[in-house]
C-alpha cells in the first residue's frame, strides 16, 4: 500500500542566509551558501554560478530531408569529440534570443530567418544556479564564416534529423543537453508537424 503524504509548500522552502566563493574561473564560480533548513537547522551547500547559456536548433529543410546545422569539437570534460547543436554562453547583458543568434552565427556561419524559443531549463538545479535556453531557428542564410573564439575549433555538419533521433545517448551525440533540446524540438514538430513559415 502507497501513503501519500501531502505537505505544504513552505514546509519545503529552505531560506539562504549568506554565502562565500571559494573559487572564481572564466567559466564559473563555485560557491558555498548558507541555507537554514525548514526544521531550522543551517547547513552548507556547494553551487556552480554560472551565466546562462543558448542553445540553437538550426534546421534545414531540403527536397530529401529536414536536417540539422550541427557542430563537431573536442569536449574536454569528456575527453573526446561531441556532436552537438551550437550554443554557447551569454555575454554581459545580452537577452537570450540575442545570445541564440550571436551563437548560431559565430559556430555555424548562419543566420536565421527565424528564431523562436522552446524552453528554460537549469541544467542540474541541486548543483547549478544558471539556465540554458533553447531556440529553434529555420529561413537560415549562410555567412561568409564563422567568427570562433580563439579557443574554439568547430566543424559544421549537416545531420538528418532522423539520424540524430536514432543516435542520441550514443557517441558522437554525447551532451546531456542535446537531449533537452530534441524533446523541445519534438514536441514542437508534434504541435506543428511542418515547421512555421
Amino acid at each position: 500500500m502507497f501513503i501519500l503524504l501531502v505537505m505544504d509548500e513552505k514546509n519545503l522552502v529552505w531560506k539562504e542566509e549568506g554565502g562565500r566563493v571559494v573559487f572564481n574561473s572564466p567559466v564559473f564560480a563555485v560557491e558555498e551558501r548558507f541555507y537554514r533548513s525548514p526544521e531550522n537547522l543551517v547547513k552548507t551547500f556547494t553551487v556552480l554560478d554560472a551565466a546562462d547559456w543558448a542553445i540553437v536548433i538550426p534546421v534545414i529543410e531540403t527536397e530529401r530531408s529536414r536536417n540539422f546545422v550541427m557542430v563537431r569539437q573536442w569536449r574536454h570534460g569528456a575527453r573526446e569529440l561531441s556532436l552537438e547543436f551550437p550554443g554557447g554562453v551569454f555575454e554581459s547583458g545580452e537577452q537570450d534570443a540575442e545570445a541564440a543568434r550571436r551563437e548560431l552565427e559565430e559556430e555555424t556561419a548562419y543566420t536565421p530567418g527565424k528564431i523562436k524559443k522552446l524552453g528554460v531549463f537549469n541544467p542540474n538545479p541541486a548543483l547549478m544556479s544558471n539556465h540554458v535556453h533553447f531556440f529553434l531557428a529555420w529561413d537560415l542564410q549562410a555567412l561568409p564564416g564563422q567568427n570562433l573564439d580563439d579557443d574554439e575549433y568547430i566543424a559544421i555538419e549537416m545531420v538528418p534529423e532522423h539520424e540524430v533521433l536514432k543516435g542520441m545517448g550514443r557517441p558522437p551525440f554525447i551532451h546531456a543537453l542535446m537531449g533537452t533540446a530534441v524533446a523541445l524540438y519534438l514536441k514542437e514538430k508534434g504541435d506543428c508537424p511542418r515547421l512555421p513559415a
